[in-house]
Order: structure tokens, then sequence, then C-alpha cells
């Protein structure tokens, strides 16, 4: 232990000069340290470098700063449930509002939507025009019943106003509203000349659930 204290030992003074040594390696180290410090960090951090070194370490990486915990987590607003939607009234349509002229605009718009979806009714195929129709949405198309188990309900004509998965709600040129159900019924829908029959039975579900769906080829349905 005596010879290894006294090999780490530092040199008496004036030797080093004649032995030709720069100086001890801790005292180098420390030197490069300082001035690495001064040179890259103190021109970013304004920080005192002899005093960082000497009182706490200094962190050179990202730290991420910690959550407020007061901050109460929002909560996803929940919408209205079918049975709140009934007591509001909000699919009911006030009788003022129940006028054939007032829904031609939105007719119009489902005319042109149409036209759209199948990219120009004049150039396109009967086949391909039936296949859009099923999964396109009806609201504002003028709808005929052609065929019923009800015969009461044949040839009544109106514009869709209201669709849900069991029924079609129209207004005809007479100002009423006639609730049709799709199920053994089949209607028949017009656009610039172009006649397609479509059958209830297939379009019983929501507009939004009809437009993912993938329907098969079958025959006709016979009432």
């Amino acid at each position: 232990m005596e010879g290894e204290a006294q090999v780490y030992s530092p040199l008496p003074p004036g030797l080093e000069g004649r032995l030709g040594v720069e100086g001890h390696a801790v005292s180098r180290a420390t030197r490069f340290t300082e001035a690495y410090l001064r040179n890259c960090v103190q021109r970013q951090t304004r920080l005192d470098v002899q005093k960082v070194l000497t009182h706490k370490a200094l962190i050179l990486d990202y730290s991420r700063p910690k959550k407020d915990r007061t901050r109460r987590s929002s909560k996803k607003a929940k919408g209205l449930n079918a049975r709140q939607k009934r007591m509001m009234k909000v699919y009911q349509i006030r009788p003022e509002h129940q006028r054939y002229d007032l829904f031609l605009p939105l007719n119009a718009l489902w005319t042109q939507y149409i036209r759209e979806l199948c990219g120009g009714l004049r150039h396109s195929s009967p086949q391909f025009v039936q296949q859009k129709l099923v999964k396109a949405d009806f609201h504002g198309a003028i709808i005929s019943v052609v065929r019923s188990k009800c015969p009461a309900y044949v040839g009544i004509t109106g514009i869709l106003i209201q669709e849900f998965k069991q029924v079609f709600k129209i207004i005809t040129k007479e100002d009423k509203t006639k609730v049709i159900p799709k199920r053994n019924s089949v209607f028949s829908v017009e656009i610039d000349g172009f006649v397609s029959h479509i059958y209830g039975n297939k379009l019983e579900m929501r507009a939004s659930e009809r437009s993912a769906k993938k329907f098969k080829v079958k025959g006709t349905i016979d009432l």
C-alpha cells in the first residue's frame, strides 16, 4: 500500500519541467471539461459553468414536463338515445312544415346527388344504376308505390322526407304525409326519364347501414 501511494502521489514542484511532464492527468481533464462546457453549453443556457460543476449535475437530455393532475379529464359527450329522441319529438315534422312545395329544393339536390353518384345516367347501364340506387340515400327522391300486399298503398306518390328502418315517410302533392312500410312493397324511382323498381324488402335497414352493405344478386320477390 505504501508503494502504491508513492506511485500515485503528485510530483514535487520543479520536477515536472526536468522530466518533461506536462502535468497531472486530472488537471488536464478538468481544463478540457470546463472549456467544452464553456463553448457548447454556456452559449445556449447562459449558466455559470463553474457553479454548475460544483453544486449540481447538468442534465443535457430532454425532460418531459410533469402532468397537471389538478386538471379534470374531459368526458366525451354522449348522444341522445332512442327514448330521449321520441320524448323530444326529434323526428316529428310540424304541421305547418308539411307542405309539398317546401321539399322541392330537397328533390333538386337529390337529383343532382344521383347524377354525380351514377356518373351521368345517360351513359350508365341499368344494372349499374340499380346497384348504386340500392345503396343510395333516398331523402328527397320522388317515389311511387307500384306493388304492395296492401292495395291501399298502391299508387301513392310523393317526396321522401324521412326514412326509417322499416318504413318510408313521404309527402304527396296534396300536402299529406303517408307512412309506407318497406316490407312487401315495390317502389319506383324516376330520374331523367330512367325508371327503376326497388324492392322494399332489400331496404329494411337504415340508410347509413345500407351504404356499406354488400348486396347479393337474387331473383325477384313475389308479393
